[in-house]
């Protein structure tokens, strides 16, 4: 039997379909061990989105590369898509673009048989060709149908992420992803179904519907996102339903009021951002203003009693002036995020960004970054300061030991971090149940604590 590993670079995209990959492999027959370890195969899926991410994925596949010289090198998704050329040259034996990943098990076969031939050729003395290399990779801007995968099972024990789109149409002007992802591209909605149908059957209680531009979903079938969530809640098994990051426009009164409606949904919402300074975001090319991203927030806490918002922030893009800056940060406060994922600008050659002037030095960047973690430190104690004495609803997820005691780890629905302390009966296993309780203080820095456990749910 031969052994394969993976490793995953890039988004939680990227994760399913390593995942999804991973499934394919085991179903041909592979035995899957950890990247570590000696193997067979070894399988890079990709990241390209930002030119320090082409660089970590370039890394991984030469470490594979020398763990075994042997193996077989395979490098996957948007490096491969966006920088083909340059893939050649890496030490990999066979390419696959985006929405060929479904074809490894076959493109493996391939590679193995045709090495075979040329042995025997080696053997018999005749001409061999210098090495067996395969190239899957389709030109992504064509009108390419959605590439089906499919997942009975994930990493996560409680959680599973279904991907249900693929592509973007937005182009903003920092970003190579619709030159490596292609245009929006969305999954059948019984394809949908019948998967969070399964996961749920298998014991999964919440699902993340995820995808490279979410918002998008259903243009191109004649639906929409908050159809296909309506459906997905009509489902049994599954006791929870979170969205991945959606865009402020689609938070309308409508939709969120459609949203409120069904109690299986995660009051946690991720709206992109990115600046908070209009001046910044039409350079960006993003397609809405700071005032409609506030009304779109607005409307959310209007729909729900606490709901968690959570952002993007991108400092140091080209020509943030420090006028520029403080506005973002004027905004953040206003809005009062419960998390912020702040990224420094890393310029992407094949975007119009990397033409712009006035690029930002790397200290300037690094400073502005530096300003707005401190400034979210306020934001997200005041967030979660609301739950103490209030009760809370927790899916458990692990076991774990925190400041030397035991306790069992989950997440509410606005994804806030509950731990449960381990009661006299140790032995009883709540990891994957929702419970309820009040919660009493903090634990850590980020972690609630529930001492008495109300009530289990499930």
């Amino acid at each position: 039997m031969r052994k394969a590993a993976l490793h995953n670079l890039g988004c939680k995209v990227n994760a399913y379909e390593t995942e999804s990959m991973q499934q394919l492999l085991e179903q041909a027959g592979y035995e899957i061990v950890p990247f570590e370890e000696m193997a067979d195969v070894y399988v890079v899926n990709t990241c390209s989105v930002t030119n320090i991410a082409d660089r970590k994925s370039r890394q991984m596949l030469h470490r594979a590369r020398k763990r075994n010289p042997h193996s077989v090198v395979v490098a996957a998704g948007c490096y491969v898509q966006t920088a083909e050329e340059q893939a050649r040259g890496e030490s990999v034996d066979i390419l696959i673009g985006n929405n060929k990943k479904h074809e490894l098990p076959q493109l493996l076969e391939q590679f193995f048989a045709e090495k075979e031939r040329g042995q025997q050729k080696q053997a018999q003395n005749q001409e061999q060709e210098e090495s067996v290399k395969l190239v899957a990779v389709d030109d992504i801007a064509e009108d390419l149908a959605y590439e089906s995968m499919f997942l009975c099972r994930t990493a996560e024990h409680t959680r599973a992420f279904i991907k249900v789109q693929d592509g973007c149409n937005q182009f903003c002007s920092y970003c190579i992803i619709p030159y490596a992802r292609g245009r929006v591209r969305s999954r059948k909605v019984e394809d949908v179904l019948e998967e969070v149908e399964r996961l749920g059957n298998n014991g999964y209680q919440e699902v993340v519907l995820t995808g490279i531009h979410l918002s998008s979903y259903g243009v191109d079938l004649g639906t929409d996102l908050i159809t296909l969530i309506e459906k997905v809640h009509d489902l049994p098994g599954i006791t929870r339903i979170r969205l991945g990051s959606l865009e402020p426009k689609i938070v309308t009164e409508e939709f969120a009021g459609r949203l409120a409606k069904l109690p299986k949904i995660c009051p946690h919402f991720h709206l992109s951002l990115q600046s908070g300074c209009d001046t910044v975001l039409r350079r960006m090319n993003r397609k809405y203003t700071c005032q409609e991203y506030e009304a779109s927030c607005g409307i959310l806490r209007k729909s729900f009693a606490h709901p968690a918002l959570t952002t993007d922030v991108i400092v140091g893009f080209p020509g943030e002036t420090d006028e520029e800056f403080q506005e973002t940060r004027r905004f953040l406060k206003k809005i009062g995020f419960f998390e912020i994922h702040i990224f420094k600008y890393s310029l992407r050659k094949g975007t119009r960004a990397a033409e712009m002037k006035n690029q930002v030095p790397e200290t300037v960047k690094n400073a502005r970054s530096e300003t707005l973690f401190s400034d979210l430190e306020p934001m997200n104690k005041a967030f979660l300061d609301w739950y103490f004495g209030r009760e809370a609803e927790v899916l458990l997820e692990e076991r774990v030991s925190l400041e030397g005691a035991e306790y069992f780890l989950g997440h509410t629905k606005e994804y806030v971090k509950i731990a449960v302390p381990v009661s006299g009966k140790a032995d009883e296993n709540l990891v994957n149940k929702v419970i309820r309780g009040k919660v009493t203080d903090r634990i850590k820095e980020h972690v609630l604590r529930i001492e008495n456990v109300l009530e289990e749910t499930s």
